[in-house]
């Protein structure tokens, strides 16, 4: 989020209509919805947790123990059932990431 005065981009006529609501504090002005991307598609979080939970799997189902990933990912045992248990639902998906 990045900051910008907004006297230097709003019309006068407008920046007194907010002056009569909030002055000199920061206000949050949110995206359109039809223009929001979705949660981590514009930075790429989205794409690595799911590059990262198919490796979960994909180590899992080669043999190694849900302790040993869980070290190697610094998650919780259980953080890593969980992702295990959702790849069931999710096996097409998965392979698709992993190619």
């Amino acid at each position: 989020m990045k900051y910008r005065n907004a006297k230097t981009i709003l019309p006068e006529r407008l920046l007194r209509e907010l002056q009569q609501y909030v002055q000199g504090e920061i206000l949050y002005v949110p995206g359109r919805e039809e223009i929001r991307a979705g949660w981590g598609e514009s930075n790429g979080t989205r794409e690595m947790y799911k590059r990262r939970n198919a490796e979960i799997v994909m180590l899992y189902r080669s043999g190694i123990s849900v302790e040993k990933i869980a070290e190697r990912y610094n998650l919780s045992e259980y953080s890593i059932k969980k992702i295990i248990c959702r790849s069931k639902h999710k096996a097409s998906e998965y392979e698709k990431v992993i190619g």
